[in-house]
């Protein structure tokens, strides 16, 4: 008896697939909805389910068939993996970082303002005494070099840094509306 290369082989590896590109959707269905493209979300999710469907159609067609069981885990983690790995690709949106420094704010502050970044800072009481906290929201493309700016200008600051679903940008001088996917994105 011939081995059956469309039911052990094939239709698993098409499984693994299809469940890598839903699921791989699914992530960024997510943070398209967290940040506020009410538009775009609906139409991912559409592709989305429709892969599922596919897939989940093949598997109860042949459910003993333990090659699909494992080509359908194999392909929900690899498509975690990956959509993870699209989504911090795609780096938009904003962020907020909160940076609290005991000392040395000066140069951390003319850092920020040389790159062009708007801040707030205050003073404020800490358990080892006067800090000052910095407030600046930033493109999430430049985490990196701004927590780079941090460690070289003081490297035992404190920083936080959370997604941002919207920005009033009204009052910031020369702001311009971003444009995505062809569509305006709109806040509340």
């Amino acid at each position: 008896m011939a081995f059956d290369y469309l039911h052990f082989i094939l239709i698993p590896l098409i499984i693994v697939v299809a469940r890598i590109v839903d699921v791989s959707l699914a992530t960024i269905r997510i943070v398209f909805i967290s940040k506020g493209f009410k538009n775009v979300a609906p139409i991912i999710g559409f592709f989305e389910i429709l892969i599922w469907i596919i897939v989940i159609n093949q598997i109860m067609s042949d459910m003993n068939n333990y090659a699909y069981y494992f080509a359908y885990a194999i392909g929900f983690a690899s498509g975690t993996f990956i959509g993870m790995y699209i989504e911090d690709k795609l780096s938009f949106g904003k962020v907020i970082i909160r940076i609290i420094i005991q000392k040395d704010v000066e140069k951390l502050v003319e850092s920020f303002k040389k790159m062009g970044h708007s801040l707030t800072f205050i003073d404020a009481e800490g358990k080892d005494g006067k800090v000052k906290m910095i407030f600046s929201i930033i493109d999430r493309k430049e985490i990196k070099k701004i927590v780079q700016i941090i460690h070289q200008t003081n490297p035992k600051a404190f920083y936080s840094i959370e997604d941002v679903r919207f920005v009033s940008e009204k009052g910031k001088i020369g702001a311009k509306q971003r444009k995505f996917f062809g569509m305006y994105r709109k806040g509340k």
